[in-house]
């Protein structure tokens, strides 16, 4: 399938995508106070090589070289999240102006180079302050988060124009306060449900708020969406089991906001989250919001596990079915984003939906400075063209943002897994753009996308 820039209309918004804490670095610099995954990350063994946020990127004191890098390679949208406790310690309370002046020159030299900035409030690191009140479990956060969002549009509105309310609200309750692998490290369906039912509040009143102190804006919220099958087609089982998992990983936070409820039917455990529900709860979830963002990175096959608590279900990774897997194990499934936006824009209410990240991260070939990630242009070209179909089928996704442009601090698994279109040596905190980013960036620029044929070990030059 060949295809440019120019066949998904003009309008159609272009960008990449990266998160503060996996990039930023300065953890404690300028009077930032501490978030929950500065502390978690200083835990043994709770990340892989017992890496640490505290430098990354370094993105906090190279991000006018980051965005020129931005600007040269033609991306017209840059989507970044909001440290929290950089621009408010204690997570309430007094202002830290020296975190806002950052982001003002961040947001200040977008503009200038013609970049649009595109904002995601928050992307998992909570201030460590607010997790000792009990954070996401504890339903004070609404006002909490309320007054960040207010902070934030108070000092931004003005130039920022496209927000985003939450990051996949179901990984971080999910990982953070149901399985423990992310920050802040709690375990169990108790915390998980108070955890989920909060988030769940706060991306609807978050939207509420933005939109009463700037209605020229236009608010959004991302979900992690995979598309989801039974391992075994034909086996009643397993296809309940691939029902629950639906229900839990991809229905649960935008149901809610769509005005349809938890999906309790599908999945019963989910009833118990009402004993943290107060009355008009429901009413309270329910926003409409100008967009939504849609997080896919690959298929799920799911099969009956009868010793599996809640669910009696279980993903079967990728490398146990000997399929095409990148280095975290999600399986190489370009239609899996076509099914994922199909079923998005089936439901009423949705009125845009924005590829708010997208990549995959492979074993890079560095070879005299140049890195040679093969796959990972085949990879960007395939999803790509799900898109195109996506939307020529009348979807209405008019957005796409490579997830990432920076090989950066990948949460739990440290530095390992690289999902940038610029490499990074973390030693000199040196960028190389790979030749995926050399490839997006001829693309952006109206070149034909998935006209070449990349064989390992072959170089391409684009730009």
């Amino acid at each position: 399938m060949l295809f440019t820039r120019n066949d998904f209309g003009e309008d159609f918004k272009w960008g990449v995508s990266t998160a503060a804490y996996q990039v930023e670095g300065g953890h404690n610099a300028d009077g930032k106070g501490p978030s929950i995954w500065d502390t978690f990350s200083q835990k043994k063994n709770k990340i892989f090589n017992n890496d640490n946020g505290n430098t990354a990127c370094d993105f906090y004191h190279h991000y006018a070289e980051d965005l020129a890098l931005i600007y040269n390679l033609h991306i017209p949208n840059y989507r970044f999240s909001i440290s929290w406790s950089r621009i408010l310690p204690n997570g309430t309370g007094a202002v830290n102006y020296k975190g806002i002046d950052f982001y003002n020159h961040v947001i200040d030299f977008c503009l200038e180079l013609g970049i649009e900035p595109w904002i995601t409030l928050y992307h998992w690191d909570l201030p460590q302050a607010l997790q000792q009140k009990g954070g996401w479990m504890n339903r004070d956060i609404i006002h909490w988060f309320s007054y960040f969002v207010d902070c934030c549009m108070k000092n931004f509105g003005d130039r920022v124009k496209h927000w985003m309310v939450l990051n996949e609200p179901m990984v971080f309750t999910g990982a953070g306060y149901f399985l423990g692998v992310h920050a802040p490290g709690k375990k169990g369906l108790s915390s998980f449900l108070a955890a989920a039912h909060h988030a769940a509040l706060c991306q609807a009143e978050g939207g509420r708020l933005i939109k009463s102190l700037r209605q020229d804006c236009k608010v959004g919220t991302t979900f992690s969406y995979s598309h989801i099958e039974p391992f075994r087609h034909y086996n009643e089982k397993d296809i309940n089991a691939a029902v629950k998992a639906d229900a839990l990983l991809n229905r649960m936070f935008i149901e809610p906001l769509l005005g349809m409820g938890y999906p309790t039917a599908s999945l019963k455990i989910l009833e118990r989250i009402e004993r943290y529900m107060y009355p008009h709860d429901e009413k309270k979830l329910a926003f409409e919001m100008d967009f939504v963002g849609l997080q896919n990175y690959t298929r799920e096959l799911v099969s009956h596990a009868p010793l599996m608590p809640f669910m009696r279900a279980k993903v079967i990774k990728a490398s146990k079915r000997k399929v095409d897997h990148t280095v975290m194990d999600w399986e190489v499934y370009p239609p899996g984003i076509y099914e994922a936006l199909k079923r998005i824009n089936n439901y009423p209410g949705v009125k845009e939906i924005i590829v708010t990240e997208n990549g995959a991260a492979f074993e890079d070939a560095i070879e005299q400075g140049s890195i040679d990630d093969f796959k990972r242009v085949r990879f960007l070209q395939d999803y790509i063209a799900q898109v195109l179909l996506a939307k020529r089928e009348g979807v209405k996704v008019n957005g796409y943002f490579v997830w990432t442009l920076l090989d950066n601090f990948e949460w739990a698994e440290g530095y390992y897994p690289r999902f940038g279109i610029v490499h990074v040596d973390f030693a000199t905190q040196r960028r190389t753009v790979k030749n995926s980013g050399k490839w997006y960036s001829r693309f952006l620029n109206n070149g034909m996308a998935a006209s070449l044929e990349i064989r390992s070990g072959e170089s391409i030059h684009l730009i």
